[in-house]
């Protein structure tokens, strides 16, 4: 597979330490990118250089960027068509982050000599960098099949890069990472890998659920780096994925010795403990909290685990914060009536189900919970309805056999309730003994009626 071959040609590189990693630019600007300048124009059709330009240049290299724009602009006036100094002006309106002008330079300098790597190139990161990604690509792309010229390979390493980043799915999205992969196998034919590229192949292997080949890369730039937080939080998470919480716990401990207090790392060391039962969990959550209470993920993440220790009261009153600040949130509308029925108000929690299914007609949760929300109003009917809702999207289990039993047998159905009475019991297996001994009694009385 195109991933493994991406390791392997990854790991064929010798290095000597962390030295002999390449390093790039820590800029993404425009035309600021090492070895991209003015003077390494690859116009095929080149034209002699005017004085004015030539000046303009001089003052570039000098990051003279007030001159260089007082000998450009009139040049321009008089020559709206020269590529070179449309670049060169492009390059300047950059490096003063005047990106909207600098986009239309580069914009114009592509138009005047569409064979201009660098002004592609240019246009093509700037946009990315305004996260204008699908403006971005095909700028990247023409850079790609273009002769870099002076700028050599390195430089169409750098567009290839950009492209990978740009056709790498959305973390969860479940898409296909092929595209992105391949982009970064092309920028490693052309320069030698840097840290940024074994993260980014990592990344994209776990998005494939190539654990093993992300574990390693991850492994690699911690070797060389042991206090690399992408890296850590990257191979934590795919630890945690694989349930390998030990491990996990155990890395995650190590790198909070050498990060104190990182909040990334902090919280997958929660998300850990809480996974192994671990009491720790809880006070843990509640210092990262209190340094950070504005943070939504972490405020969702304390109300789960104080659920999930018991008191639903005090998670209730952080899920009614949130939901104060997004009231139409189904997940969270769903939290908030999971807590209500442990608190045993089961009206209230019945309408706040009912909100979330009308949000999310897709809720699963939520219509498990209105039916049992609804089973304990007396409310079969509206009990019954969310079963046939949550039978859209889940196979049935012990708990909503039993639903649909009682709910029948409530409206004196009773050959729907005996159906789901002896579906309750062969699902439940010894599981539910109280439920069970009812279900039994149920079926005595009602299999004896005429």
């Amino acid at each position: 597979m195109r991933r493994i071959a991406l390791f392997m040609l990854l790991m064929s590189v010798a290095y000597g330490g962390a030295a002999g990693f390449a390093q790039e630019s820590s800029s993404n600007s425009g035309a600021q990118v090492q070895g991209v300048t003015p003077e390494a124009s690859n116009d095929a059709e080149a034209q002699p250089v005017s004085a004015e330009v030539t000046a303009a240049e001089a003052a570039i290299a000098s990051s003279d960027w007030k001159t260089a724009q007082a000998k450009l602009d009139p040049w321009l006036v008089s020559h709206p068509q020269d590529a070179r100094a449309l670049f060169d002006a492009g390059y300047v309106a950059d490096a003063q982050n005047r990106l909207d002008d600098a986009a239309s330079l580069y914009r114009r300098a592509t138009a005047a000599n569409p064979k201009s790597f660098e002004a592609h190139l240019s246009l093509g990161l700037l946009l990315a960098r305004q996260g204008k990604q699908d403006e971005a690509r095909p700028e990247l792309v023409a850079a790609t099949q273009l002769d870099p010229g002076e700028a050599g390979p390195a430089l169409k390493a750098r567009a290839w890069r950009a492209l990978a980043k740009i056709d790498r799915p959305e973390p969860g999205s479940g898409d296909d990472t092929t595209q992105a992969t391949d982009d970064l196998l092309e920028a490693l034919k052309l320069s030698p890998e840097t840290p940024a590229d074994t993260l980014l192949a990592a990344s994209l292997a776990e998005q494939a659920s190539e654990y093993d080949v992300a574990e390693a890369a991850f492994r690699r730039v911690l070797a060389t780096d042991p206090k690399s937080q992408p890296a850590n939080t990257g191979l934590a998470h795919v630890l945690i994925a694989q349930k390998k919480y030990p491990d996990a716990e155990d890395l995650l401990r190590g790198a909070l010795e050498k990060i104190p207090d990182d909040p990334a790392l902090t919280a997958q060391l929660v998300t850990v403990l809480a996974a192994e039962n671990k009491a720790e969990a809880l006070p843990l959550l509640q210092k990262l909290h209190a340094a950070h209470p504005g943070d939504a993920d972490l405020t969702s993440m304390l109300a789960e685990v104080t659920a999930e220790s018991g008191d639903y009261a005090g998670s209730d009153q952080l899920y009614l914060k949130l939901l104060a600040a997004n009231p139409v949130d189904s997940d969270l509308l769903v939290a908030h009536g999971e807590n209500l029925v442990h608190l045993n108000r089961f009206a209230e929690a019945m309408a706040v189900f009912d909100k979330a299914t009308q949000i999310d007609p897709a809720s699963t949760e939520g219509w498990s919970g209105l039916a049992f929300a609804a089973s304990h109003t007396s409310q079969p009917s509206v009990a019954l309805h969310a079963l046939t809702m949550r039978s859209k999207f889940l196979p049935e289990n012990a708990s909503t056999y039993f639903l649909w039993a009682t709910s029948y047998d409530s409206l004196h159905q009773r050959a729907q309730a005996v159906v789901y009475y002896h579906h309750f019991l062969d699902a439940a297996a010894g599981k539910y003994p109280n439920q069970e001994w009812q279900a039994r009694q149920r079926l005595q009385l009602l299999e004896k009626r005429p």
